[in-house]
This record gives C-alpha cells, structure tokens and sequence, in this order.
C-alpha cells in the first residue's frame, strides 16, 4: 500500500486530456483512486451537470481548468476575448457547485480542488484577460472554503506557474534559449517544476491527509510567487 493511499476515492478529473490533466489522472490511479476522466470543455453550461449525473456518487472533483492565455495589450482586449476565458474558467464553477455539493453537503465529506494559476497572485504584463479569470477563480475558492468547511468539505486551489505541461509549456517552448533564460532569471528554483511533482501534491491535497486546509491557495510555481 503506498504511503498516501486514495483507495476507495471517486475522483471527477475535467478536462482530462489537457493542461494537467494526465498527468492528474496517471497518479490519481496509481494511488489507487477510481478516477472519471471527462475530456469535455466546460463553456456548455449543461455540461456540469450532465458529469455529475454520469458520475453519480464524487468524492473528489479535480477542477482542471485551463486555456491558452492570451497576449493582448490590455487596451485592445475584445470583449469576446473577456468572455470566452470566463466562461471556460469561471463560469462552470458555481455550475458545479449547483450539481455536486448537494450531495457532498448531505453525507458531510467531499473535496474540491482547483488546479488553476499563480497569474492570479501575481501580474503579467500582456495577460489582464487571462490573469483577471484566474483571480475570479481565487476568489471564488476562498468563498467557497469557508463557507463549506462546517460541512467537512475541502475546497482548495494550487495556483502554478512554471509546471511543466503541453498547455503552457510544451516541449518547443521548453527548447527555446529565450525561455531557458527567462526561466533561471525570474524562477528562484532554475527549472520547471515536473508534472509528477505538481500532481503527487495535488494528490495529497485530495486524501484524508489534507482536512484541515480550508479556502486555501497553494502556490506551485518553484519560487516565482511566494504567497
């Protein structure tokens, strides 16, 4: 049995085959959690819903969210960029808060854990789109820990940067002189944080192990943030 056990854990992953997601998945399962892995996007507001149904009983909903950020100067952000990264990001979060806590609230148990962005904790020039979902998404975290936590359910958030993944930082990136610079200039830790790292502790945020963290945003970044 391995040290941190997910035995008996039904664990919901979104957005399975992107951002985090196999990696997400590939540890969940050795872990032993029965992972659901759902591939759909989530800007349809009947999706939410419909996973929760398919999935009946979640234990764990891992709200893997993610699209490619935007690089717009903030004085030519459209409002269909505004509105597509909220509704990709933000939106389905009170959606799936309407399907699944019924049933978490009512057997008093359940986490939530959001992998989203440590763009929310600090700024990037040329991101405002993207980094003003990101810090929605904190926000709502927060809320919703808090007012969850007298039912003994977990709502919590890793906020990275820097994590390897073929979102973000797919293998052309990864090789390209001007990001190996960037990446000793501004991360304290000199690399990417690896994919098995990020998950292993996202893993451990989803067991029995982590009842005490209420509305928290664990920063996942190697440094770049320290908050």
């Amino acid at each position: 049995m391995p040290a941190l056990d997910l035995s008996g854990k039904r664990v919901l992953v979104t957005q399975s085959s992107e951002f985090m997601g196999p990696a997400l998945c590939d540890v969940l399962r050795e872990l032993g959690a029965e992972v659901i892995a759902d591939e759909r996007a989530l800007d349809d507001p009947a999706v939410p819903q419909q996973m929760i149904d398919a999935a009946a009983r979640v234990d764990v909903l891992l709200l893997n969210m993610g699209i490619p950020a935007p690089t717009t100067r903030a004085h030519e952000v459209t409002d269909d960029e505004w509105r597509e990264a909220f509704a990709h990001m933000v939106d389905p979060l009170p959606r799936f808060a309407r399907a699944l806590l019924p049933q978490m609230m009512e057997r008093r148990s359940g986490k939530i854990l959001l992998i989203g962005s440590a763009s929310a904790l600090r700024g990037i020039k040329r991101t405002s789109t993207y980094c003003a979902a990101r810090g929605a998404q904190v926000s709502y975290i927060q809320a919703l820990g808090v007012e969850l936590a007298p039912y003994n359910v977990q709502v919590n958030a890793i906020a990275q940067n820097f994590v390897e993944n073929p979102t973000y930082f797919p293998p052309e990136v990864q090789a390209n002189p001007a990001f190996q610079e960037r990446l000793k200039r501004e991360v304290p830790l000199g690399r990417l944080v690896s994919q098995k790292e990020d998950a292993m502790f996202a893993a451990y945020l989803c067991s029995d192990a982590a009842n005490c963290f209420v509305g928290q945003v664990f920063p996942v970044c190697g440094g770049w943030v320290a908050r």
